[in-house]
């Protein structure tokens, strides 16, 4: 009985350790991730602070097991033919190892949820909204705060040759409302570390909807995500993350009638996609399209 009270008493508190670490603010370097990638946004360091405790609480129950079990070996190794004292039927142990998984998996699910309320999380006022429009098979991003020479929201929009460049500043809270014109899209920039299925049909400002607040500038490479139909592969995206006044800027220079090119341009930054470029095997069917169109 005794040893089992000892039993019982370390695996209650390797799960109180298991519980607190996985509710502690984690160091953000390459040893700590653990394999997880590295993001741009605050809400991709949530995530990687959730996984972070996980892999840790999940090395410290390991650790517990392979310790436990080196420790049978060793003190239970045959010296004999005479069998050892048995402990079947001990309650407190037998109590101890059934509650104990339960506990550790309410504390991973709390902290799971805790972190996803945080990455859909919605402001009441967002520094920046961008309207994103997908469609067979390419993407439109609109500007809905901004008015150019025709009165009409700003907007950039790719086709089978452009690779269409949504311009974003950091330090920002951004609103994504994101629409289908057809089927089952799905809008994903990997250095986000999240993903938004957009379903026909569901109102803007309702299900299609969250929110980013981007660290880092750069150029990245966005993609859909769902299965959409026959060129469902060709329909890229490049995020083009750049300063608060860059972005002031360049939305400046599109209300006066430049096009998303020229107005990258204006700011001092590539015009065209850096980050992916459209397939050549497309730009071949879309030029095959256009001599037979001629000819």
């Amino acid at each position: 009985m005794a040893r089992g009270s000892r039993l019982a008493r370390l695996a209650a508190l390797g799960l109180l350790g298991v519980l607190t670490l996985s509710g502690c603010d984690m160091p953000n370097n390459e040893f700590w991730r653990f394999g997880w990638p590295e993001g741009i946004t605050e809400e991709s360091e949530a995530m990687r602070e959730l996984w972070t405790g996980s892999v840790i609480a999940a090395l410290i129950v390991g650790i517990a097991v392979w310790a436990l079990i080196f420790y049978s070996m060793v003190a239970h190794r045959k010296r004999s033919d005479e069998l050892p004292r048995q402990t079947a039927y001990n309650l407190p142990l037998e109590i101890a190892y059934t509650i104990a998984p339960f506990l550790i998996i309410a504390g991973l699910f709390f902290f799971t949820v805790v972190t996803q309320n945080e990455v859909l999380d919605r402001s009441e006022d967002p520094d920046e909204t961008i309207e994103v429009n997908a469609f067979k098979w390419n993407w439109q991003f609109v500007y809905p705060d901004t008015a150019g020479e025709d009165g009409e929201p700003v907007d950039t929009i790719g086709t089978s040759t452009e690779i269409p460049v949504l311009v974003l500043p950091t330090d920002r809270v951004i609103r994504f409302e994101v629409a289908s014109a057809d089927v089952i899209h799905s809008f994903w920039v990997p250095e986000f570390l999240f993903k938004l299925d957009v379903i026909p049909g569901n109102e803007n400002g309702r299900d299609n909807v969250f929110e980013v607040t981007v660290r880092e500038e750069g150029a990245y490479v966005g993609r859909c995500a769902e299965l959409c139909g026959t060129y469902h592969a060709y329909m890229n995206f490049e995020v083009r993350a750049v300063s608060g006044d860059e972005y002031d800027d360049y939305l400046d220079a599109r209300e006066s009638g430049l096009g998303t090119y020229e107005a990258l341009v204006a700011i001092g930054q590539p015009g065209a996609a850096t980050s992916t470029t459209p397939l050549e095997l497309f730009q071949e069917k879309n030029l095959d399209q256009l001599r037979e169109t001629d000819g």
